[in-house]
């Protein structure tokens, strides 16, 4: 191992391992993916599932030594995983380097598996980990696999239980449908900033829209939770979806990740009392199985009263800080008008001053 090696695996680790120290399935992968892989192997461990991953840190030059030292003395079955395929080759590079790393280190007696995972920016998820770890169950697993992708052609492809979540109770996991221009990206990255920096708690955040953002549909994902969140994955178990636009109830499936006893929170120019009757049958039906709790407010009209036209951002965002709990009412309120102080301050006192009376006006107008 050269120099740079030497130094850079005694600052940071060549390798990583987590997981039980008796374990004898592993599954090796470098990337972001390593995190999702973490959150799963602690959630079987719970189980009494003897398993764990490692983590490569430095993947060039690849140290054989390190890398078997750091396994569990008790493995019998490694799944290798790469993000990349390799036409026409024996299999891809991280695996063949632990296939070749074993044998020269004398564990020939590991039995090793590859797969691909990830491709054309498919997500990684538990349920796709933890089909990877129950194929290392079977008798003969399944050798270069894939997982993520429907493969109907060499059918290379584990299945996948789409039911299976290690998504924690106690994490606020909140999905917001808006349009692209009307602030509701810009808001939710504000109400990160709001729960990092006056609570406890982790903030993540993943917004997901098109290039043309300006008038596109809008998903933003946020979790915020008591313990580091090492879910690089869209939220799938929603306990709070917000739909800041009204007509996208006919046009997607906005409560299809909304899980049982969450929160659905509508801006809807409809008052309580006609909103239900016009929802789409799909939605109500929806609501009903989840029984979910069902807030609605007319945010374009709390919008135009504070003389902001159709920016809802501000609107909206209260109704979330309002209903989640995330903060205490009081102090949730405060810390959105401090951030409107500073996100505001140059553009004058009378845009401020208008931010402030839409959060004083919102709460009078939001019912459940």
């Amino acid at each position: 191992m050269d120099r740079f090696a030497e130094l850079t695996g005694r600052r940071y680790g060549l390798f990583e391992y987590h997981g039980a120290t008796d374990a004898e399935r592993v599954i090796v992968l470098m990337g972001s993916g390593c995190e999702a892989v973490h959150e799963t192997v602690d959630f079987l461990n719970a189980q009494n599932e003897k398993v764990g991953v490692l983590k490569v840190r430095l993947y060039r030059p690849f140290d054989a030594q390190a890398f078997v030292k750091m396994l569990p003395a008790n493995v019998r079955r490694i799944a290798v995983l790469d993000r990349t395929k390799e036409p026409g080759a024996g299999g891809e590079p991280l695996y063949l380097d632990c296939v070749n790393a074993l044998h020269e280190q004398g564990r020939a007696d590991v039995q090793v598996v590859g797969g691909r995972y990830g491709l054309s920016s498919k997500e990684f998820t538990p349920a796709m980990i933890k089909a990877v770890f129950d194929n290392l169950a079977q008798p003969s697993p399944k050798n270069h696999f894939t997982v993520g992708i429907e493969d109907d052609l060499s059918h290379t492809s584990l299945d996948v239980d789409p039911n299976f979540s290690t998504e924690r109770d106690d994490v606020v996991r909140a999905q917001f449908f808006g349009l692209g221009s009307d602030g509701t990206v810009g808001a939710n990255k504000e109400s990160i900033k709001i729960i990092g920096e006056n609570t406890d708690y982790f903030a993540q955040g993943y917004f997901v829209y098109d290039s043309k953002k300006s008038g596109a549909m809008t998903i933003s994902h946020l979790r915020f939770g008591p313990r580091p969140i090492r879910s690089t994955y869209l939220i799938t178990k929603a306990n709070f979806v917000a739909c800041h636009q009204a007509f996208l109830l006919e046009t997607s499936d906005v409560l299809r990740d909304l899980a049982p006893g969450g929160t659905f929170l509508l801006n809807s120019s409809l008052g309580p009392d006609r909103v239900w009757g016009r929802l789409p049958e799909n939605v109500q039906r929806r609501l009903i199985e989840q029984r979910a709790k069902f807030f609605v407010i007319d945010g374009n009209k709390v919008a135009r009263d504070a003389g902001m036209g159709g920016r809802i951002n501000t609107v909206m965002q209260t109704c979330f800080f309002a209903i989640s709990g995330v903060l205490p009412a009081q102090q949730a309120i405060e810390a959105i008008k401090d951030s409107i102080r500073k996100t505001y301050g140059k553009k004058g006192d009378e845009v401020v001053e208008m931010n402030l009376r839409a959060v004083d006006q919102t709460l009078a107008h939001l019912t459940k």
